[in-house]
């Protein structure tokens, strides 16, 4: 059974930078697609970013482009968000995400279309 686990969350100040982890086990992700998501209070979770099996295909949500990076290392089974510029409107839960035959266009960034999520891990922007 596949398990992803988030870590690298924390506490930044306004234009800082963090880098978040998702290990998977349990299943080689080599063919998956991965997304991360964000979920603030009282808001919708919102799709960020999502990388093809190989790594090669990107699609980045709008109000990160250019900001976050997403990556991964097969070899490790372990997926990355690199987060840069940070602000407080950044501030949520993180999460990613793995799902089989799902290619990287408009549907990755959807919640609906991920099989197997993490527990997420906190990011806080704040002077």
């Amino acid at each position: 059974q596949l398990q992803l686990v988030e870590s690298g969350g924390g506490l930044v100040q306004p234009g800082g930078s963090l880098r978040l982890s998702c290990a998977a086990s349990g299943i080689g992700l080599d063919y998956w697609t991965i997304g991360w998501f964000r979920q603030a209070p009282g808001k919708e979770r919102e799709g960020l970013a999502c990388i093809s099996g190989s790594g090669i295909s990107t699609n980045y949500a709008d109000s990160v482009k250019g900001r976050f990076t997403i990556s991964r290392d097969n070899a490790k089974n372990a997926q990355y968000l690199q987060m840069n510029s940070l602000t407080p409107e950044d501030s949520a839960v993180y999460f990613c995400a793995a799902s089989p035959f799902l290619q990287v266009g408009l549907w990755c960034l959807s919640d609906r279309e991920y099989d197997y999520w993490g527990q997420g891990t906190q990011v806080t922007v704040s002077s």
